[in-house]
């Protein structure tokens, strides 16, 4: 049926309409009504639920109670496209749909359908009551991190209710308790906003102010004296009482840091009863917030006119110098477009400076809610540069905004990246569900078979950069490569003490601890290295995403890892760029790169790389390069000739490569990317592994997907799992076998 939103709900909750319920739950309900003697037979009990009797109603309440459902939406991408809940009844005919878990479905309330499951035997009762069960499902089996987040409304509410102004009525007020601050607030004396001092008695005061407390004498347990806003306090109320003090505004960013926290410290029960209160004030003080959308708070800045007045003269200026011959057609277009690329940016920039801070439109991006600046630029500011169907830039801008409206010519110039949007969605659709079909063909068989296959072997992983003073800086990547291992070898810091044992889980606290003690790089394990001979082991793979504990025996990894790339492949791009307007070799990026690297393709726009450490030598010829690599060992030259000039010499860390610079293994020699092949003849199988999981990295990064690294090394793993037998030894297999 249909489904729409159910805000009362709790976490592991949906409404079932009446009808449907008792379609689904007949047998049951039918052996309940002999049993009771409401009917003398099955016929008759059958007859009874036909017409449905007041006695049925009172029965089918009883047996639903405790009796989990499955809810599911087409398309499943993942495995939390499938989730088990509580049926309450419900009148109506819509299905009702807990808000949070939206997300994973992938669902709205638009007219979306879902499919409702029954489990009949004790088992599959028990399995979807304990795995399944949404509230068990908090986390994203690829990134390890909450995927039911406070979204749009619960969002838009919290950011109001944290806000801080310095000019709401009563700022500056002192009071006893929250209840005095709360009284206050009811009779108009003190704003929602109002920075006031509060004595706060159950609560940790924030980690930054507990030591400056401690130096006046203050005691956990004690109550102490807060500045902050009878919002925060009322926000506050909502964390597991040993949390500490959040004293700040939070747009979404903060807000899903503070779930992610949760996740990490507390157990799933709490979590899902905290996101169900966090959802309720959500809805409340969005509502009391007042935040609505007008076409009157489309604000166009007074001075966009004159931007493109000046704008209009430097476009002019081009078109006299192609005129007079001493620009080619390419140059000018070349030109234009950096001219009106310029003049968005001018406009957006006066645009933005003029919303107010509580304009409804500003107050929804800034609280990360929904949209972003990008799209307020078309409402408010100016279209600016759009692309033609064959991705060049067309030189001529959209001047206008959605506010003012288009003109028949700039709408006809704007029809065509709307319609190619369209296009692409749709081819996208179909190539991102045969990539995890195949991925799915590849990694089936990668179970978890044994605890620990006892292998010293493991990957050394960055945690951050060595600064001049003091702790480490986080590598931004963190969160997709160390994070959630099992480290490989005691972490020591510089006096030789342990800071992390060997096999220790490295989670968020272990990570923060790493880094404090000064330690930037550390030995983890990964199923690359692992040495099981079926399957992986636990140790390797590491904690399982979905739970947050080490993954059990007999968990299907390889699907959980084809399904957790193959599922945000609908987000990345299809097409591929043109670089600076030149035609000829495009880097292919999105999907098809995804594609490429599975295969273990040759790129396009392919980059030779060094195959010995030494000298080069560069000559350059009117189309090609000649580079000649001179070895450190005196081995024979290696000459790469004819290489094409629409390939820029790579930009190594020093700067682009130059005539006599040194290079090492496998460093590029060319902009483009290595092919896989060349990297493993050169640099080992390790390398040629971790250059693989990096690459499709890059793709997921470019397209803000999380992912972690694990489910790439799982697919990796398997592609470069067969050898070729070169002599037979002592055991049967023939030479030139696989």
């Amino acid at each position: 049926s249909v489904i729409i939103v159910g805000p009362q709900l709790k976490l592991h909750q949906c409404g079932l309409p009446k009808q449907m319920a008792l379609e689904l739950f007949k047998p049951f309900v039918m052996k309940r009504l002999v049993d009771l003697n409401h009917a003398q037979n099955i016929k008759s009990a059958k007859r009874m639920v036909e017409r449905s009797r007041s006695a049925v109603w009172d029965v089918l309440e009883e047996v639903i109670t405790e009796h989990p459902v499955l809810l599911n939406r087409a398309p499943t991408l993942h495995r939390l496209g499938i989730q088990a809940f509580e049926p309450q009844l419900v009148e109506g005919k819509a299905i009702q749909l807990h808000p949070l878990v939206c997300e994973a479905f992938n669902a709205d309330f638009d007219g979306d359908q879902m499919a409702v499951h029954l489990p009949l035997s004790a088992e599959a009762q028990a399995e979807a009551r304990i795995l399944m069960l949404s509230a068990n499902n908090i986390l994203s089996p690829a990134s390890g991190r909450p995927l039911a987040m406070p979204r749009l409304d619960m969002v838009t509410g919290l950011f109001h209710l944290t806000r801080l102004d310095e000019n709401a009525p009563g700022a500056g007020q002192a009071f006893s308790s929250e209840a005095e601050a709360i009284m206050a607030f009811d009779r108009h004396l003190v704003g929602l906003h109002a920075p006031i001092k509060i004595r706060v008695m159950d609560r940790q005061p924030p980690k930054e102010q507990q030591a400056e407390l401690a130096e006046n004498g203050w005691e956990p347990g004690q109550p102490w004296l807060a500045e902050t806003t009878l919002g925060r306090v009322m926000f506050n109320d909502l964390l597991p009482a040993d949390y500490p003090y959040i004293n700040e505004a939070l747009p979404k960013k903060r807000q899903a840091a503070i779930v992610n926290d949760l996740a990490e410290r507390y157990s799933m029960t709490q979590v899902a009863q905290t996101l169900d209160k966090v959802k309720d004030a959500g809805f409340y003080w969005a509502t009391r917030s007042g935040v609505t959308v007008s076409i009157s708070d489309v604000l166009v800045p007074a001075e966009k006119k004159q931007i493109l007045e000046d704008f209009e003269g430097k476009a002019a200026q081009v078109e006299k110098r192609y005129q007079r011959g001493q620009l080619s057609h390419a140059e000018r277009n070349n030109e234009l477009v950096k001219v009106w690329a310029q003049a968005t940016e001018d406009v957006a920039e006066s645009m933005e400076a003029h919303f107010p801070d509580d304009n409804s439109i500003a107050m929804i991006v800034k609280s990360g809610a929904a949209g972003n600046m990008t799209q307020v630029r078309s409402l408010a500011g100016m279209r600016g540069l759009v692309s033609n169907p064959k991705g060049e830039y067309i030189p001529r801008p959209i001047k206008s905004n959605f506010r003012e409206g288009l003109s028949v010519a700039e709408y006809f110039i704007a029809t065509h990246g709307a319609r190619k949007g369209l296009a692409d969605t749709a081819l996208r659709t179909a190539d991102s569900g045969y990539l995890t079909r195949r991925l799915v063909d590849v990694s089936q068989d990668v179970i978890v078979r044994e605890v620990d296959c006892g292998t010293s072997r493991g990957i050394q992983m960055t945690i951050g950069e060595k600064q001049q003073d003091g702790p480490i800086m986080r590598a931004e990547h963190v969160a997709t490569s160390v994070y959630a291992r099992t480290i490989a070898e005691d972490a020591t810091d510089a006096d030789g003490n342990v800071v992390v044992n060997r096999g220790d889980d490295l989670g968020d606290p272990a990570i923060e601890k790493l880094a404090s003690s000064g330690i930037d790089r550390v030995k983890v394990r990964s199923v690359l290295t692992c040495e099981s001979v079926v399957g992986v082991c636990a140790c390797c793979y590491g904690r399982s995403m979905a739970t947050g504990k080490l993954v059990d025996v007999g968990e299907a990894v390889g699907i959980v890892a084809a399904q957790s790339i193959g599922e945000p492949g609908t987000q990345l791009t299809m097409r591929t760029f043109h670089q600076g307007g030149v035609a000829g070799d495009d880097i292919t990026t999105g999907l098809p790169r995804v594609q490429e690297l599975f295969e273990a393709r040759v790129p396009k726009g392919k980059a030779p790389i060094a195959e010995v450490a030494g000298r080069v030598r560069i000559e350059e010829s009117e189309r090609f390069w000649k580079i000649t690599l001179i070895p450190d060992d005196g081995a024979e030259e290696i000459v790469l000739d004819k290489l094409s000039k629409r390939q820029r010499l790579a930009v190594g860390p020093d700067g682009p490569l130059a005539d006599g610079d040194h290079v090492d293994v496998g460093q590029q020699l060319l902009e483009g990317t290595p092919d896989p092949h060349e990297v493993l003849r050169v640099m080992g199988p390790r390398q040629a592994q971790i250059h693989l999981v990096d690459e499709v990295q890059k793709v997921y990064r470019a397209q803000g997907v999380s992912i972690h690294d694990k489910h790439i090394e799982v697919i990796v793993r398997q592609m470069l799992r067969r050898v070729t037998i070169i002599d037979s030894g002592a055991t049967d297999f023939l030479p030139g076998e696989l």
